[in-house]
Order: C-alpha cells, then structure tokens, then sequence
C-alpha cells in the first residue's frame, strides 16, 4: 500500500486510531480526520514516523454535524498535495457516537444529531470525493453496526441511523459498479464503555467464539476491504460469529 492516501474520519481515538495506525505501518499516508482529539491524532503520527522513518500522516479538523466543517473539510483532502499527486484510494467513515437512553427520552436534536454524523456526512463526502477515488480505482468502506435488523433496547436513535447508513452504502455499491467499490464493516462486542458493562457481559455470552473483538481486528478488516479488488457491495462482519446467535 506505500504511498496509497486513505481519509479516516474519527480516526483520533479507539477503532479509527487503530486503523490509521495499521494502515500508516502498511505505507498509506492516512489523512486522519478528527472533531477534538487533534493531540491523539499527531502522537499517532509521532510514533508511526518513529517506526517508520518518515511522516504518514496528516490531521484535518472538522466538526461532521455541521455544514460548513464538512465543506471545507472536503476541500481540504482535494487541495492536499498528496490527493492531488496520488488521488485518494480509501475513504473509511468511521466517525461515530454513541449512547443510550430511552425512546421517549431521546431528544430531536440528538436524532439529527446522530444522523447528521451517520448519514449525511458520509454521503457528502463519498459524493464529493468520487473524482478523487475513481482517479485510482480506490473504495470507501463505512463501519456500521451488527444491530441491523433487530431491536435493541435504548438505542433507536443510534441503530436507527447506522441501519441507514448500512442502506446508503450498499445503494452506492450498485450505482457506482465499475467506477470504485463500496463496503462496510459491522463490529461485533468490543471496547464496551464503562456505563455498558453488565450488557457488554450479556452478549459475550452469546458469541460463539467466547471473546470481544480488539481494534486490531477491526483495523484488519478495514484494511482487507481497502485492498481486495473484487470485493464490494458486502458487509463483513468482525464480531466472533455473534450474529449467528441473533
């Protein structure tokens, strides 16, 4: 993959630091999108060029709610000299937040909120950076969620939006065949957040292979997707055979 440039949105901090980690180890130069985390993101690049011998990476600052982050967000990976020189041969959104609560708790805002950052923010961006992609044959993996499908207590605001996404991706595997490739990656148990500790627990118990994921192995898979060639319009599911038991 040397010299290969991959845009990773909510690549900061856990599954997307994991990634980009991966993918700059592999010679990508990971164009690491974050809202906050801009010191996570350069200590990722500090310790990828001491391993490496020379700089992978670069960090580009957005806020993915908001219109006017994503605009120039978008300009910024086509001006970057790298995407202008190499074109772009992976945009992975994995960008994501996360929480629980109750239907009639949820509020508007964080609906549109959650669905800004799952849905509208990655179809702008893969609409908008298909130029760049096609240039090199490149692909675009979006991680979703093993949730789709099925109801899950507290969560509707938060499935329901990366259900949507899931749907997106696939719509674009079919109109744009022959042009780039399209995928996505649905993680399983892993990296579970202290509030969801006994449910984390619970659903262990039902995955075949006994144990949560790491963010390797998601890293992995989204590094597989990127590169098989003859791959796409799937969703590949890193989750222990979780679903088997759904």
């Amino acid at each position: 993959m040397d010299g290969r440039v991959v845009l990773i949105t909510g690549a900061g901090q856990r599954l997307g630091a994991a990634t980009a980690t991966r993918l700059m180890d592999e010679g990508c130069y990971v164009l690491i999108h974050v809202r906050s985390s801009v010191d996570s993101a350069m200590s990722l690049i500090e310790e990828s060029t001491a391993r490496n011998g020379e700089i992978r990476g670069a960090v580009l600052q957005a806020d993915l709610t908001v219109d006017e982050d994503v605009s120039r967000l978008i300009l910024e990976v086509k001006n970057h000299p790298r995407v202008v020189a190499s074109g772009l041969f992976g945009l992975v959104h994995n960008a994501s937040f996360y929480s629980q609560g109750s239907f009639e708790e949820i509020t508007l805002e964080t609906f549109r909120s959650l669905n800004r950052l799952h849905m509208d923010a990655p179809f702008w961006l893969t609409q908008s950076l298909i130029p760049e992609l096609e240039r090199v044959q490149g692909s675009v993996v979006a991680v979703v969620d093993t949730s789709w499908g099925r109801a899950w207590e507290g969560l509707a605001h938060y499935t329901s939006s990366k259900a949507g996404l899931r749907q997106l991706m696939l719509n674009l595997a079919g109109e744009l065949t022959g042009r780039i490739r399209v995928n996505c990656l649905a993680p399983g148990a892993i990296m579970a957040a202290d509030w969801e500790a006994e449910h984390f627990a619970s659903v262990l118990e039902k995955v075949p292979l006994g144990r949560s994921g790491e963010a390797a192995d998601i890293a992995s898979g989204i590094h597989f997707l990127l590169n098989n060639g003859t791959i796409t319009g799937n969703v590949l599911h890193v989750d222990g055979g979780w679903t088997l038991n759904e």
